[in-house]
């Protein structure tokens, strides 16, 4: 319980904080001031806005379920918290460790769209139940090719784990230096999956009013606000692990010692920096456009993309090539070594929190690939 609390009260101090610097840099954008009443430079806003939205009344529309209309802003909020669990933060701090982390993040993940489907159908509304309904083909139009680049990476890697994942990139390089094309449809593809312009559709609000929260107020209203920004530090947590290292430092050298997760802090404050920037200098898309990038332009390439990189690992691992960890640079040879094995791999630096082995060599024992 208490570790739970010490997940979720930085999470909703952090989310309230997003809104108020995403509103500071559009604001910069657009040249104009921002909040800067509500305490020092406008520093004390999101805690005015969260406080309002508490305190105004819950209006619920007639002649709909009651129950379903509540429930669904709850859910909604409810598993934008679930994945963070499984976030590594640093090498030791994580709250679980599952071996098929990646597996049940994208499961998760997937379980989002229920929330805003009920919330659109239990309204009885035209525009909500139209938004529902793009969200729904949205979300599940660009998982497709988030679960194809989850499998890409899981081949790389050699693991499903994000521990793992990140060790691996600890021995070999950053996964984003070799999947540097995947890493910016992954970008592109989360931008979709977590409704933000420019494919914010389900809440567009030149032609749907306000989307599938339309009808919602005070308190539930609230509840998608949190989820959705949740979900956004959420993405960008998670880009970190797969393609930035994580925990990481750029420097190798500095990663002899833990940093308590500030590299990682760090790396996610600006991915969620260019989640502003994309907000504020890109038009919002049709949504046949959207439909279009998402199965005729990501999903044939992630496929391709898959498809050539089994061809590459099965040529290597069919004609027994000899791994040699002193000489190669190439990733390709590196790749073959699977996260729970970089996870053991050990280095000179006795100081390292988790490279305790001399001498240059690697041990994997009881381990044959």
């Amino acid at each position: 319980m208490l570790l739970s609390l010490t997940l979720i009260v930085p999470l909703l101090v952090a989310i309230a904080f997003f809104t108020l610097a995403e509103r500071k840099v559009m604001a910069a954008i657009q040249r104009r001031k921002g909040p800067n009443v509500v305490g020092f430079w406008g520093l004390l806003q999101p805690l005015a806005d969260g406080l309002k939205l508490l305190l105004k009344e819950i209006i619920i529309p007639s002649g709909v379920n009651r129950y379903l209309f509540l429930f669904a802003p709850a859910l909604t909020f409810i598993l934008s918290l679930l994945n963070w669990a499984l976030i590594p933060f640093d090498y030791d701090l994580y709250i679980i460790d599952l071996n098929y982390s990646l597996l049940y993040v994208y499961a998760i993940s997937s379980f989002g769209v229920y929330g805003i489907i009920l919330a659109g159908w239990s309204s009885k509304s035209r525009y909500p139940f139209l938004g529902a309904l793009r969200s729904a083909a949205q979300m599940i139009s660009y998982e497709v090719s988030i679960g194809l680049i989850f499998i890409i990476i899981a081949l790389c890697a050699n693991s499903l784990n994000l521990v793992d994942i990140v060790y691996h990139q600890h021995v070999t390089t950053w996964l984003v230096i070799p999947l540097f094309p995947i890493c910016l449809v992954f970008f592109i593809s989360i931008l979709a999956e977590t409704n933000r312009a420019p494919f914010d559709l389900p809440e567009a609000e030149a032609e749907l009013v306000a989307g599938y929260n339309l009808e919602y107020s005070a308190i539930t209203f609230a509840l998608f606000f949190l989820g959705e920004y949740s979900n956004i530090i959420l993405m960008s947590t998670l880009m970190s692990v797969l393609f930035f290292g994580g925990w990481l430092s750029p420097f190798m050298i500095l990663n002899t010692v833990s940093w308590y997760g500030f590299w990682f802090a760090l790396k996610t404050v600006i991915i969620c920096f260019l989640f502003i920037l994309v907000r504020a200098a890109y038009p919002r898309y049709r949504y046949d456009q959207l439909m279009d990038i998402g199965w005729k332009v990501f999903f044939p390439y992630n496929l391709t993309y898959l498809i050539m990189l089994m061809l590459v690992f099965f040529y290597f691992t069919a004609t027994n090539v000899e791994l040699d960890y002193y000489t190669t640079s190439n990733f390709l040879y590196n790749s073959l070594v699977s996260g729970d094995m970089a996870r053991g791999l050990e280095y000179t630096n006795t100081n390292s929190p988790y490279m305790t082995q001399p001498d240059y060599k690697f041990t994997i024992a009881e381990q044959q690939y």
